[in-house]
């Protein structure tokens, strides 16, 4: 895999599939690299004909968030512009026109709708006057000056938050009557847009509406009061509700753990994702959320074992299916309920060297449907489908995209210092066509997760793709920290940064060093966020590494705390009283291998800032180093930045390994 050649690759996300299980609707987005932009349409895949393929369903190329109407007779979506927001339409589930259905100043998305079809919740932005655009003649530079008085006022992808905080509005569809003549039910200009009514007010994020209560009330996950009111700087969220008119306000929750989501069966059952913060209502590293039913407060789903690796599905009678990280892989399987539940495993649907980012499902039964969006090790993204006891198989095939077959992983097992278990992969560069009867020894680069509460997997990802495609053996795995190996491993890192998980990646990279191969004398380190951290921290620590990239790292937990939209916790539950000797920053002076120091100008998550300090204290120390910085772009620039800033870093990281590693 070349840089370039990023516009191969499809994504899927967003499946929904129709109530009657007939076929499921999902998004293809590719990033389009000459137009420096993403691609993204609705597709439809019929389930009903064996051999089916899918077919492309919307022209547009801004499409997302597809969802089914409970009848099957509407697709409602998010449908954006090349210079303007997203927002919500519907087009009937036969084909035809779509329209819009609200003209948000900011945009709308997360379109939900109600048990009848008949009307549907969204999400939008509400912002204060005169601010984004909703004064023409006031520019975002001669805007009214902010007084922040809450530690959560940024949001990385976003920017400020607190001067519009996301509310939810309730818009009615086309009356059966109209539907039935064929009208559109919008005016006589099918460009009209309905009204809509605001739902929740005052400050905060609402999100993930659900419909409740037979359709009469609107669920949504806020930071509430029992009486309503905004609890700002907190990690705790509840599960609240309103009626179809904004009022009545409820809080279903007990004010103590952080909601995720809201989950409604098709026959009205409420499931909640919830996780635990301790008694200081802020200590969330591996606190694995569990699935529960809102009117019960026994998990389905075990915390110490069950990490969820995406939103889970609940089908007709309660009948709970969701996808669990397990070693770099994710596990499809359903949820049994009742006192033997918690840790039974259910019945598996989809295991393997699959990682699942999405879920759905509908019918009832024997009939009922279940839908995974995977990548595998050679495909970055399929659909597999299957009935509710299982297997999902793969029914797509948007690897054929790819232009060169995938290098596959070696696995690898490794013993740390203290006996424990490392686990990871190895994606060695092809064999090349010479001759020469001499072995081939590669440079190596060691690569760094973030998080650190994540996982690496040996499935197709284009950064491994692209290092052993020019030439480098990709060393990657899972020290402890991290998620997928149960919830102790994650926990352990808790004020222990530089400890175990350095023990760990230096086991691993050992081990794969001892394969035949590899250049012991030729090896670099690179990584991103907590990886960035790691990268960072362990050439103060050590001169093995003949070069480094350190890519939007926390390297000082102190400017940290009052820079990143989650500094106001995140350092101190991590590092807690060790924050000086637990960040890179302190040991820098130690620093004497050439380091690439990625930053965006954006990153909110992991500001500027840290890249900028560690790059003026190499360059004081003399050491060699270069500081790339992209405009525009925040935390997720290597995922989801523009697609040629994404191009340009490959090219950078490689043009850097090529000078110190060759």
């Amino acid at each position: 895999m070349q840089p370039s050649d990023l516009s191969q690759i499809r994504t899927l996300s967003s499946p929904t599939v129709r109530p009657d299980g007939a076929d499921v609707v999902f998004v293809v987005t590719r990033p389009d690299v000459d137009g420096n932009r993403y691609r993204s349409s609705l597709w439809r895949l019929d389930l009903t004909e064996k051999g089916s393929t899918p077919r492309r369903l919307t022209r547009s190329s801004y499409d997302s968030s597809p969802v089914y109407s409970p009848d099957g007779a509407w697709i409602a979506f998010v449908r954006g512009s090349k210079g303007g927001p997203g927002q919500v339409h519907v087009m009937p589930a036969s084909g035809g026109d779509a329209w819009a259905l609200t003209d948000q100043p900011l945009g709308a998305g997360s379109p939900v709708w109600s048990p009848d079809s008949s009307s549907i919740v969204y999400a939008a932005r509400v912002p204060e006057e005169g601010r984004y655009g909703t004064d023409e003649d006031i520019k975002p530079d001669n805007e009214a000056p902010r007084l922040i008085e809450h530690a959560q006022y940024l949001a990385d992808g976003l920017g400020y938050r607190l001067d519009r905080p996301s509310k939810l509005w309730l818009v009615e569809l086309p009356s059966p009557e109209d539907r039935d003549n064929g009208g559109d039910g919008l005016g006589d200009d099918v460009d009209d847009v309905p009204d809509s009514v605001q739902l929740t007010t005052g400050g905060g994020d609402d999100r993930g509406a659900a419909f409740i209560d037979g359709g009469r009330r609107v669920a949504f996950v806020a930071s509430r009061d029992g009486r309503g009111a905004w609890r700002p700087d907190t990690l705790v969220s509840d599960v609240c509700s309103v009626d179809l008119r904004g009022k009545g306000f409820r809080r279903h929750t007990d004010g103590t753990r952080s909601v995720g989501s809201i989950h409604v069966s098709p026959d009205g059952e409420v499931f909640v994702v919830s996780n635990d913060l301790g008694p200081s209502r802020q200590d969330f590293i591996a606190q694995e959320p569990v699935v529960h039913r809102l009117d019960r407060k026994t998990p389905l789903t075990d915390a110490q074992t069950d990490q969820l690796a995406c939103a889970p599905v609940v089908l007709p009678g309660g009948r709970v299916v969701a996808a669990f990280e397990h070693r770099g892989d994710t596990v499809v399987r359903t949820v049994p309920e009742g006192k033997s539940a918690k840790g039974a495993s259910g019945t598996v649907l989809l295991d393997g060297n699959v990682s699942v980012t999405a879920l759905a499902g509908a019918g009832e039964g024997a009939a009922a449907t279940v839908v995974a969006v995977a990548g595998t090790r050679t495909s970055y993204s399929e659909l597999f489908v299957g009935p509710a006891e299982g297997p999902l198989t793969a029914r797509t095939d948007f690897a054929r995209h790819l232009e060169q077959e995938p290098i596959e992983p070696e696995e690898l097992d490794a013993i740390s210092g203290d006996g424990y278990p490392v686990h990871g992969w190895l994606f060695r560069p092809p064999r090349s066509r010479s001759r020469k009867t001499r072995p081939q020894l590669h440079p190596v680069v060691l690569m760094i997760h973030g998080g650190p509460y994540t996982q690496y997997s040996g499935n197709l990802f284009d950064e491994a793709q692209v290092l052993a495609r020019a030439g480098y053996a990709v060393v990657m795995g899972n020290p402890r920290g991290g998620s997928g190996y149960g919830a102790e491993h994650g926990r352990v890192l808790r004020h222990a940064i530089g400890t175990v998980d350095v023990a760990d990646l230096m086991a691993l990279l050992d081990h794969a060093l001892a394969l035949p191969g590899l250049d012991a004398d030729r090896v670099g380190v690179q990584g991103g966020s907590y990886g960035g951290l790691m990268t960072t921290w362990l050439v103060a620590h050590s001169d093995r590494f003949s070069g480094a990239i350190s890519e939007r790292a926390v390297n000082a937990w102190d400017s940290f705390a009052g820079t990143s939209d989650i500094g106001w916790f995140f350092g101190d539950e991590y590092s807690g009283a060790y924050q000086v000797e637990q960040s890179p920053l302190t040991w820098a002076d130690n620093i004497t291998t050439p380091t690439l120091v990625i930053h965006s100008e954006r990153d909110f998550r992991c500001p500027l800032e840290q890249g900028q300090r560690l790059f003026a204290r190499l360059k004081r120390n003399g050491v060699p180093t270069k500081l790339l910085i992209f405009p525009g772009e925040g935390h997720e620039l290597s995922r989801s930045g523009q697609p040629r800033h994404r191009v340009q870093r490959f090219e950078h990281i490689l043009a850097w390994w090529d000078e110190h590693l060759r």
